[in-house]
């Protein structure tokens, strides 16, 4: 399928173009918090975020010989002024945390995820220096270390400082 391209929904907005064609093409959001969730059709949809909100956004793709695209992008959305990396089916694009492709790097991601989740951390309030963390040691095939309480409560006072 070919993306589209649709107007922009405000400058300060960062929209995500999300499909879903059964067993061919799956976009979503693992986690996030959007504020507007527009209904294209029965396969398409568009999310918008603002500024600084970081939200995960997987990318599957098949055909009819198995996977072709396994690809997660954690990204923080930009304000209008800001620049920005581009991102497939990003507008404009955003801050890329992570980004990592093939299913096992994917996978270790998720766990990574659902870890945070596990803390009773929501993963869009993280410290975005673990998910870059996170980046690096996945592309360098080391273990990464896993997001702690203590983590989070000193990625909170020192936003709270500044």
């Amino acid at each position: 399928m070919i993306a589209r391209s649709f107007p922009p929904q405000g400058d300060a907005l960062t929209t995500v173009e999300l499909t879903w064609i059964e067993k061919r093409i799956e976009h979503w959001i693992r986690f996030g918090h959007p504020v507007e969730d527009r209904i294209l059709d029965r396969r398409r949809r568009l999310m918008s975020f603002t500024p600084d909100s970081v939200f995960a956004f997987i990318r599957w793709a098949a055909n009819d010989f198995g996977t072709v695209v396994s690809r997660i992008d954690i990204v923080r959305a930009v304000g209008a002024q800001e620049a920005c990396q581009t991102v497939p089916f990003v507008r404009p694009g955003g801050e890329s945390l992570l980004r990592q492709s093939g299913w096992p790097k994917v996978r270790r991601v998720l766990e990574a995820i659902d870890g945070v989740e596990a803390l009773g951390i929501d993963p869009a309030a993280a410290c975005p220096d673990h998910w870059r963390h996170l980046h690096h040691r996945l592309t360098a095939v080391q273990e990464p270390r896993p997001y702690t309480y203590q983590r989070h409560e000193a990625w909170l006072r020192r936003r709270a400082a500044s």
